[in-house]
């Protein structure tokens, strides 16, 4: 029987991490993902994640290999909620280890880490076209609560710009200045990081 294991990521695992970022970058679905970073990139990315109380960057090994990964963030449930929940996000695992449990062993973690964290709902990250993903999540009791779409700055920006709102531009310039002066007197801290849109 193949062996199962789902551990912390390590710095050791990097190379294997980036292999996988590749893979769900071109797995064959539209992807606005960022491209595959460097391994010693993601050395540095990973040490950061082994001691965040808030997120867990998990892979998973499949006879000593590693074959699949996902990312938890423990956060609240909404801005008027106390209620917390555990999100998963870039869940993924290789073409070559499906059908071997991976898949539900990452799951199975983050319900662990969600009822050791008392948070009461668990969230999952998935392509909305992908429909194998999808139906792995609702044969667990995932239902749809909604889309997520991921988009460069930028590109929003020129967006609202091409939509000719009065004053748009200076609106924009403005807000960014106001954030650029509070950072200056330290009011506010650097924005959390958005949800991928990946799985």
């Amino acid at each position: 029987m193949a062996a199962i294991e789902v551990r912390d990521a390590r710095e050791t695992d990097a190379g294997a991490l980036v292999a996988l970022w590749r893979e769900l970058t071109t797995a064959g679905l539209p992807s606005r993902l960022p491209a595959p970073p460097s391994t010693a990139a993601a050395e540095v990315a990973v040490s950061k994640h082994l001691d965040d109380p808030f997120g867990r960057l998990l892979v998973v090994e499949l006879d000593g290999d590693v074959h699949g990964m996902a990312y938890l963030r423990r956060t609240a449930v909404s801005p008027l909620h106390d209620d917390t929940t555990v999100t998963v996000e870039y869940l993924h695992v290789s073409d070559s280890a499906r059908r071997h449990g991976l898949g539900k062993a990452l799951i199975a973690e983050a319900v662990a880490w969600a009822e050791h964290e008392s948070c009461a709902h668990l969230a999952v990250v998935a392509p909305a076209i992908a429909r194998e993903a999808n139906r792995f999540l609702a044969r667990l009791g995932l239902g749809q609560a909604g889309v997520l779409r991921f988009a460069n700055t930028l590109t929003v920006r020129r967006r609202l710009a091409a939509e000719h709102a009065p004053n748009l531009l200076a609106l924009l310039s403005s807000r960014r200045s106001a954030f650029a002066r509070r950072a200056q007197l330290g009011v506010i801290s650097s924005p959390a990081e958005p949800e991928s849109a990946g799985k």
